[in-house]
């Protein structure tokens, strides 16, 4: 792993880690507070290295320092949840594959003020010896072997509010760098939206969305979270016709995504605050149509960038919100 003033959460990740592996390596790139002597009060191996602007570079150093068959990577900010009984056995019977691990973020959704969502994707952190990273920033591993899904779950609170802010204005640099190495990739705009989503400025995150869609391939797993981005985004700003035509377009490819039907809804309800006179009789009953199919599909975790609850719970909460406005008007929609 590799650290930066992780005194917070880095003994709490180490203490996670220890029963299943061999030994712990931690790579420090100028903490100022306590992290490297946490690390090794936690057994740990550290070592020191300058900041080189470049994840991979860093993430790179601390697996050429390694000399195992197999190397889990994980940051500070996550601790295993579950799981990590089954290292041992998957990395005995993989052969040349890379795992990937089901990574659990918690995010907030009311400014910091108690309520949280969790969404979940999958990435790549069980590398087998000699394979590397590649990206100053959302780094990627290299190579085409074979990714393959293990039953290591990861929880990450890197992304709630309180630690977003040592963020904020990390990453952008680093990835306007990547993209002047590599223009018009298409996963590269996709996090320059995300940053800018981030640091609060929604229209620069929806053109780097756009971008990114008119690029991606349908099959890569993160073009899910790319659209559900997309659509949130246009229909935060306003611009529905645009959202609504997205929508259309996208959705014969997510017929059992319930993340799809429920962005979906919620860009009704903005279609609804925006055309009054059509609210009763045509936005809202959509909207309740696309809630009530996402408690049909269920929660789909495997699908990258979904949240859980919006097959359930949250598509419920939705709906009875919007039947109970719907029964004082004296219109019902049927359950």
């Amino acid at each position: 792993m590799i650290v930066r003033n992780e005194a917070r959460c880095l003994a709490r990740c180490l203490d996670s880690v220890r029963p299943w592996v061999d030994r712990m390596i931690v790579v420090d790139t100028g903490s100022t507070d306590a992290t490297r002597e946490i690390a090794a009060g936690a057994g740990a191996e550290v070592h020191q290295i300058a900041w080189p602007d470049s994840f991979a570079a860093a993430r790179n150093h601390a697996l050429a320092l390694s000399n195992a068959d197999w190397n889990l990577v994980i940051d500070a900010d996550e601790r295993i949840e579950a799981g990590g009984e089954l290292l041992r056995a998957w990395t005995r019977t993989a052969g040349a594959a890379l795992g990937t691990v089901c990574v659990r973020s918690r995010f907030d959704v009311d400014g910091g003020r108690g309520e949280s969502q969790v969404a979940q994707g999958w990435i790549t952190r069980v590398l087998p010896h000699g394979a590397l990273f590649e990206g100053r920033v959302h780094e990627q591993v290299a190579g085409t072997l074979p990714r393959v899904r293990l039953g290591l779950h990861l929880s990450h609170d890197g992304y709630c509010d309180t630690q977003l802010d040592r963020k904020r204005d990390r990453n952008r640099p680093l990835l306007l760098a990547d993209l002047g190495d590599r223009p018009g990739d298409p996963y590269i705009l996709y996090q320059l939206g995300r940053d800018a989503e981030m640091r609060g400025d929604l229209a620069g995150a929806s053109g780097y969305y756009a971008d990114a869609l008119a690029r991606a391939p349908m099959n890569v797993a993160w073009r899910h979270a790319l659209v559900l981005c997309q659509v949130t985004a246009l229909g935060r700003l306003g611009q529905l016709e645009t959202a609504l035509a997205l929508v259309a377009r996208e959705e014969p490819h997510w017929p059992n995504s319930p993340d799809f039907f429920f962005v979906a809804g919620d860009l009704y309800l903005h279609c609804a605050v925006a055309d009054p006179a059509g609210a009763v009789d045509h936005w809202l009953p959509l909207a309740c149509t696309a809630w009530e199919h996402c408690l049909r599909i269920g929660d789909q975790p495997e699908l990258e960038g979904s949240v859980h609850g919006r097959g359930s719970r949250l598509a419920r909460q939705n709906l009875d919100m919007v039947r109970g406005q719907l029964a004082q008007l004296g219109r019902g929609v049927a359950a």
